[in-house]
């Protein structure tokens, strides 16, 4: 039997990648922003070490695309965008987690009945 740490992580893992897409959806955003962004939320727990490679890998799917832009202060940063691919898999996401919740909430005990 799963532990609530684990079912916590689980749950994460399945939606993390969507939440970075939804965030750049309407606006190019660089790491360090995702990062800080995605740690307020108590629910997502998201550090550097998590999100780094998961933006490596929504790049190499062609989901996001990014550029290096100078910055105001400091070293360039990195900005990702959302690509017409990675559009279409938000919307498609959005679509099933809209169902897939309403399910949940239906078979928990937590929706409308």
């Amino acid at each position: 039997m799963a532990d609530v740490a684990q079912l916590s992580t689980g749950l994460r893992r399945g939606t993390l990648e969507f939440c970075v897409l939804a965030m750049v959806e309407h606006e190019d955003r660089y790491g360090t922003e995702i990062v800080r962004r995605l740690g307020d939320e108590p629910n997502l727990t998201a550090t550097e070490g998590t999100i780094y490679p998961l933006l490596s890998r929504l790049r190499r799917a062609g989901w996001l695309d990014s550029k290096w832009s100078e910055s105001p202060s400091g070293p360039p940063r990195r900005y990702y965008a959302l690509t017409d691919s990675g559009r279409s898999a938000l919307t498609h996401f959005r679509t099933e987690w809209t169902s897939f919740r309403q399910t949940v909430d239906r078979l928990v005990g937590t929706g409308d009945q």
